[in-house]
């Protein structure tokens, strides 16, 4: 069990819920972020990593296979944190998933931002330097709406998707970045969004961007998207030293 002496008030989310197509046939039995590299899940390298970093109030959506999900995490507390699932019938795309649990995410109604992070995803981020981002944006006078960790561009996805100007995302620039799958996000990005209609996250960024309402940051440790059965190999070597 992973033990944090201190929590931090703001929650964190983790997007689970995605076929994983690439994936099969390891995905035609077992969702994907269950898949295991190094001895562990996918999804518990996550966890761990959050509750080291004092997050304690995590939610994890889920579509395809959602109870084994479920069942192989329970309540979180053997990871040092709260879990609450955020069930979906049919999968609702990331923006329209994160809109789905907003009501998990903003329980009180206090507009705090909270953190996402994708489940299919490997990255040695310590999740504890987000805090004063997360700290900045509640009291934020320029009203940012999110803030994403962009990554260097791995072979599969050379061209990039933003740039990096002066703290802040934007769709030109001298250099392109990959968005890594992890961003803190304001409650007020995802509102006026229908409830239970599948809706592309891309699309909401890129019109906040050309608002400048999404900073961002660049992280140059260890970052996988695990999209593929030959990445999780890979990962697993490199986790076992193979």
């Amino acid at each position: 069990m992973v033990i944090h002496s201190n929590s931090v008030p703001f929650k964190a989310m983790i997007l689970a819920a995605g076929r994983g197509e690439r994936m099969r046939p390891l995905t035609d039995t077992l969702p994907k972020p269950l898949l295991k590299a190094g001895g562990h899940a996918l999804i518990e390298y996550h966890l761990r990593n959050l509750a080291q970093a004092g997050f304690k109030e995590i939610v994890i959506n889920h579509a395809y296979l959602g109870d084994m999900i479920e069942d192989a995490l329970g309540n979180g507390a053997r990871y040092g944190v709260n879990i609450t699932y955020s069930a979906e019938c049919n999968v609702l795309e990331t923006a329209g998933g994160i809109a789905n649990a907003l009501p998990l995410l903003n329980i009180d109604g206090d507009n705090c931002p909270f953190l996402v992070v994708n489940a299919d995803i490997y990255c040695e981020m310590d999740y504890a330097q987000h805090i004063p981002v997360l700290q900045m944006m509640l009291s934020d006078s320029h009203y940012r709406l999110a803030h994403l960790v962009l990554v260097d561009n791995p072979e599969q996805h050379a061209e990039g998707d933003f740039a990096l100007n002066d703290g802040w995302v934007a769709l030109d620039g001298d250099q392109f970045f990959t968005f890594s799958g992890i961003g803190i996000y304001r409650p007020e990005f995802f509102v006026h969004l229908q409830p239970g209609l599948p809706t592309k996250l891309a699309p909401l960024l890129r019109k906040s961007m050309l608002e400048k309402k999404v900073s961002g940051e660049y992280f140059s440790g260890l970052w996988m998207d695990i999209g593929t059965p030959e990445r999780l190999a890979l990962l697993h070597r490199r986790l076992t030293n193979q």
